[in-house]
């Protein structure tokens, strides 16, 4: 179709309104998170926060979750049961509203109706809706009011009605199993490790509720609980290895986000001691768990760093000059935990990974820093260990920075290394898109690269004789072979490994290499076939994503110069030999080739750097990876290895030994 066929097919009937099931199915991750497995998980989070809901209020102090084989899922407490009949007020079924309707709920107005789920975890009225929508199936039961009432619902859509019948037993709550939909979800093998996270952190936020998971896939049961709350959890992860014992402060207090919103309550708890060998930090807000932590996270940072450094300024404690401590001085010795819940809470997203009220942030400022203040003055034998230890980090730090900032230095050199590395021959571009770096073996390869090249964007780095086997020796014999040294400048994107001393893996960084491509250049011989592979050993073990982006190249170099009437031809192999003889007439010469350093610039440039003509072999991962094993098996410290290799191949490689 042409320009002037194209009709406008964009009109008022374009416009469409999604409904049903549609509004989660088409895009998950808008309700959900993602369409992915973080989505699919989500759905388990958002059914658990209603039982969790109920169990908070008072009613029932067990919840089940069972993890089947076909992938789908179920969770049961004994709570209320979820009103499930007609809605006088509304005017539908409840279940329709529950399950069928986004935005709807019974927890909108705790705030101005309190005693009725007041600290809700379930608060946006989404989870049972999506959940259902983005299931292939899903089953409820409920026992409530003397009756049993059941659901069944297929890819959104309920099968069959309400079915109500009497129930005679004592039992009530709310009973639900689904399976996430494939169609809807790219991935729903939700891992047992998430299970066992997920209703741990509940456990450890909901004392006095035990959490009982059944995995069909094992046969193992699970339960978590925690009597005293946070304070079991940190006491649990610290063992014996804590300085000083977990403390708890908690309070209640009101406010708004601003001066023309409504006031909510607030509940504030939080536990912590220090340890040098475990540190902990982790947020919960109505139950959430806050990955991202938003308005607690800065609570903590602000006020822990604002009392200690109080502190140590009040006994004296900083060197003249010294600046003042960081969160992570403290962080690397703290374990904390906060536990708050409010009537009113402002999250990031359904997923509820942060909040991000500012009362509430302030509320937790001001409440930690009172609590830190009491703290130290009460207990200054403490107070003096967790200082020291502070100091420790802190002075550790500035040193482990100051050697890295020494370090990288070092590795990258600076904008100057065409002075800096000896016989190194820079490009004028600065453009690194185009920049080309080839390495070659000695100076006279280095000649004829260098006039064959287009200095534009092509560099040279030639080594100066053979490098070490970075496998084969220790990481700081590596770094002290100048010639290893100066090619790590040359590439100025630093390193991917850590020795004892210092932590050199954050001195990697992909951004900072100044080079499109690296390429190694080395002669058709043995020679050059050992210099290659141990520049690509180098590579393997000290910047490996260099290998896995694709930027590391080998340069074929031809193996035969076919001249005939005046004219060359080059041959890589036998076979592209053959192909070229059995097209020419005349008489012709046949000339091996020569190394890098013998070629005149014209046939370099046209046979090796030419990006029109030249044959380059991109390293690719898996060509790493498998390499690996020879790498190190032929090249490394495994000897066992290599004498069990030459006793099973050794006597393919008999023709090619120089027996005298």
């Amino acid at each position: 179709m042409t320009e002037m066929q194209k009709t406008d097919s964009y009109n008022n009937d374009s416009i469409k309104s999604l409904k049903g099931a549609e509004r989660v199915r088409f895009s998950p991750a808008s309700i959900l998170g993602s369409d992915g497995l973080e989505g699919c998980s989500h759905t388990l989070v958002e059914i658990l926060a209603n039982s969790i809901d109920e169990a908070r209020e008072g009613f029932g102090d067990v919840i089940e979750v069972t993890r089947y084989k076909d992938k789908s899922i179920r969770v049961k407490d004994h709570g209320r049961g979820c009103p499930l009949d007609f809605n006088e007020k509304e005017g539908r079924f409840n279940w329709e509203l529950v399950y069928c309707e986004l935005y709807a709920g019974g927890k909108y107005e705790n705030n101005t109706n309190p005693g009725n789920y007041e600290y809700s975890l379930g608060l946006n009225g989404l989870g049972c809706c999506a959940t259902q929508y983005s299931s292939e199936f899903m089953d409820v039961e409920v026992l409530r009011g003397g009756f049993r009432y059941t659901l069944h619902f297929e890819k959104g859509e309920n099968i069959g009605g309400l079915k109500k019948e009497p129930y005679s037993g004592n039992e009530t709550g709310t009973d639900q199993r689904w399976l996430p939909d494939l169609e809807v979800f790219n991935d729903i093998n939700i891992p047992l490790e998430f299970y066992i996270s997920l209703l741990k952190r509940q456990a450890v936020v909901n004392s006095g509720v035990t959490f009982k998971l059944f995995d069909e896939e094992s046969g193992e049961n699970f339960t978590f609980f925690y009597e005293n709350g946070v304070v079991d959890y940190i006491k649990e992860t610290v063992g014996e290895k804590g300085f000083t014992p977990v403390v708890n402060y908690t309070t209640e207090t009101r406010g708004r986000d601003r001066a023309d919103a409504p006031e909510y309550k607030l509940k504030i708890e939080f536990a912590f001691c220090f340890s040098n060998t475990v540190s902990l930090l982790e947020y919960y807000h109505n139950s959430s768990f806050l990955e991202n932590g938003g308005a607690p996270d800065k609570a903590v940072r602000t006020a822990f760093v604002f009392e200690i450094d109080k502190y140590i300024r009040s006994i004296n404690k900083y060197t003249k000059n010294e600046q003042k401590i960081t969160f992570q001085d403290i962080q690397d010795c703290l374990l904390c935990v906060t536990n708050t819940a409010s009537t009113k809470t402002s999250y990031q997203h359904q997923t509820k990974k942060a909040i991000t009220n500012p009362f509430i942030a302030q509320a937790m400022t001001d409440f930690i820093k009172r609590s830190l203040e009491v703290y130290f003055i009460e207990n200054k034998q403490y107070a003096d260990l967790i200082v020291n230890q502070i100091l420790i980090n802190k002075r550790s730090r500035e040193s482990a920075e100051r050697e890295r900032i020494n370090t990288k230095k070092q590795l990258t050199g600076g904008t100057d290394i065409a002075t800096r590395v000896k016989k190194f021959v820079d490009c004028d571009s600065k453009d690194v898109t185009r920049r080309e770096l080839y390495i070659v073996e000695g100076d006279s390869a280095l000649g004829s690269v260098k006039l064959g090249r287009d200095s534009e964007f092509q560099a040279v780095m030639p080594l100066r004789g053979k490098i070490l086997n970075c496998l084969k020796w220790s990481v700081d014999r590596v770094f002290s072979d100048q010639i290893i040294m100066d090619l790590i400048r040359v590439l100025g994107c630093g390193i991917e490994i850590e020795t004892k001393k210092s932590k050199k893996a954050s001195l990697f960084d992909l951004n900072a290499l100044r080079w499109n491509k690296i390429i190694i250049c080395t002669d058709a011989d043995f020679d050059g076939y050992q210099i290659r592979t141990l520049v690509l050993t180098m590579f393997y073990r000290l910047c490996p994503t260099l290998i896995k982006e694709g930027k590391v190249f080998i340069a074929e170099s031809p193996l035969f110069e076919i001249v005939s009437g005046g004219k060359s031809y080059f041959a890589f192999d036998e076979q592209e030999k053959s192909k070229i003889l059995a097209n020419i007439s005349g008489k012709y010469t046949i000339l091996r080739s020569k190394g890098l350093g013998e070629n005149e610039p014209e046939m370099m440039w046209e046979t090796t750097m030419n990006p029109l003509t030249r044959r380059l072999i991109k390293v690719m991962p898996e060509d790493a990876e498998r390499a690996a094993y020879y790498f190190d098996v032929l090249l490394g410290n495994n000897d066992q290895a290599r004498k069990d290799y030459i006793e099973e191949f050794g006597h393919l490689y008999m023709d090619d030994l120089d027996i005298v």
